[in-house]
Formats: C-alpha cells, sequence, structure tokens
C-alpha cells in the first residue's frame, strides 16, 4: 500500500511538474523602448503570461534602470549589449533547459547575434518581429518622443556611419548598411557585417544559427520606419544603389549560404510572416492566432 501510495505521489509530482513545463520566453525591445514599459514589452509581457500559465517571460533590461535601458538603445555598443545579454541568459536558472526569444525591431537582429554567439543556454526559436537583418539605409520615422535624438542620429549617420567613434557609440550606424558603400560596410561595420558573415565565415556562427527549430520573421506591410523594409525579411538594396531591393534568396548571403539560412530554408525552419500595418502595429488577436503557437 505504501509502494502504491509513493507512486501515485510521483506521477502527480510528473504532472504537476507538466503543467509548469512551458518553455521560457526571452524578449528584446527594440529602439527608444524599455523592458517594462506597460504599452509596449510590459504588455506582450502580460498577454503571454495570460495565454500560457506557468511561462516566464524575461524582459531584457539593459541597464541598472529603464531610463539606461531606453538610452543604451541608442548609445551602447550592440556587442557588449550582446556580451551582457548573454551573461544575464547563462546566469538564470530558469533558462537552462532552453528557451524561445522574441526581438521587436532592432532587439530581432540582436537576439540573432546572441543566438549565433551564445549557444548556451540554447535558444530553440527565434521570432523576429520587425527586425531588420540586413540593416537599413535611412531612418525615415522615428518611435514616439525620441524624434529629436534620431533627427540627431541621422545628421551623424550622414558625416560618418563608418567611422570608428560613430560605430562605437552609436547602435544604429552599427546596422548602417549602405548600398553605396559595400566596401566601407564590409571593413568598418563592428555589428551587422560580422554576424552576417561578411568577412568571411564563423563556422560556429553558422552552426549555431541553424540549431534554431525555427526562425520566424515577421514583415510589416506598411511599414514607414524601416528603409528598406524588406529587410526584416533577410531582403536588401541591389548593391550599387539604393531603389530596387531583391528578397533574400537573390543575396549572396543566401546564394552562396554563408548563414545556413538556404539549408534551413529547406529544412522548413524559415517562416516568413507578413502583417499589415505600420512598424510594430498589430492587432492582440493576430498575435494570439499567428504568433502564439511558436511559444507553445
Amino acid at each position: 500500500m505504501a509502494a502504491l501510495r509513493a507512486a501515485v505521489l510521483m506521477l502527480l509530482g510528473l504532472c504537476l511538474g507538466c503543467a509548469a513545463a512551458a518553455v521560457p520566453l526571452v524578449i528584446w525591445h527594440g529602439m527608444g523602448d524599455s523592458c517594462c514599459n506597460p504599452q509596449s514589452m510590459g504588455y506582450i509581457k502580460k498577454i503571454v503570461e495570460n495565454k500560457i500559465p506557468g511561462i516566464y517571460v524575461l524582459s531584457l533590461k539593459i541597464g541598472s534602470n529603464l531610463i539606461q535601458d531606453m538610452e543604451n538603445s541608442f548609445f551602447m555598443n550592440v556587442n557588449d549589449q550582446v556580451r551582457e545579454v548573454c551573461s544575464q541568459l547563462a546566469k538564470d536558472p530558469h533558462l537552462k533547459g532552453g528557451y524561445n526569444a522574441m526581438g521587436f525591431s532592432q532587439g530581432g537582429q540582436f537576439l540573432r547575434a546572441v543566438a549565433q554567439r551564445c549557444p548556451s543556454p540554447p535558444m530553440l526559436n527565434l521570432i523576429s518581429v520587425g527586425g531588420q537583418h540586413q540593416g537599413v539605409y535611412g531612418f525615415p520615422r522615428c518611435p514616439g518622443e525620441s524624434s529629436h535624438i534620431c533627427d540627431w542620429i541621422r545628421k551623424t549617420l550622414d558625416l560618418g556611419a563608418y567611422t570608428q567613434a560613430v560605430q562605437e557609440h552609436l547602435v544604429q550606424a552599427e546596422y548602417w548598411h549602405d548600398p553605396l558603400k559595400e566596401e566601407d560596410y564590409r571593413k568598418n561595420s563592428i555589428f551587422l557585417a560580422d554576424i552576417n558573415q561578411e568577412r568571411g565565415i564563423n563556422e560556429t556562427y553558422k552552426k549555431n544559427l541553424m540549431a534554431l527549430k525555427k526562425f520566424v520573421m515577421v514583415k510589416f506591410l506598411n511599414d514607414t520606419m524601416v528603409d528598406p523594409p524588406i529587410s526584416e525579411w533577410f531582403g536588401f538594396y541591389k548593391s550599387g544603389q539604393a531603389k530596387e531591393t531583391i528578397p533574400l534568396k537573390e543575396t549572396s548571403l543566401y546564394t552562396e549560404d554563408r548563414l545556413g539560412l538556404q539549408e534551413m530554408d529547406k529544412a522548413g525552419k524559415l517562416v516568413f510572416l507578413g502583417v499589415k500595418g505600420d512598424h510594430l502595429h498589430f492587432s492582440e488577436e493576430w498575435f494570439y492566432t499567428t504568433i502564439l503557437p511558436f511559444l507553445q
């Protein structure tokens, strides 16, 4: 009788463990935002927790407070940010079995860098919501109250996006991709050119990214903030001009398979989603029906 009772308790314990076994989620905000804004990341965290009981959601904060977190989205070297995040993830006991990741706007390419550079703990699925994976060549519009900062950013980028000082201290310069100056970009971009294998093949980056189960890319079909919007699906301007764009499959990154995207595509690991609306504008219903299944 005692043995039977012990067996029943063990099974109950296993079931309780199953109920709490939702895959943890890590989210990274975009430019000018912060980890816990109730209108953005705080809202996303809340609706995910409401729909997936027991899930652990970590909204990344870079800095000791929300003001620093927002300022760092403009002025802290992205490579330093990625190192900081990798350290946070490695120390978090909730993530040791693996986690899903969801990046919003520039948080999308930053989390891809985490996947490529820091395989432990393992990232299982990466969801990029408006991330600019081939970079940007312009900032037509800026979020919320940050417009005065973006006016300064535009002037700085025009003066010298690829100078060492600008690269090291201006986040947006680190994924600035000038199709008219491809050689300067490849040589001097300290972040995007590295994670996109523009200066040679880092087999570790390729192996780590290909370990993802799914790499989901969301493009906003009426985006007025990202230039060009096709960067959200890994496309970009055709080299040498800034009018005609080409899709991912026509880029050398894909045809030469420098990052493993071609192989991932053939394996059904790449998911391209389009949603009507401007940058980061989506409905709660769309999020529930389209994004949530990748987290469950």
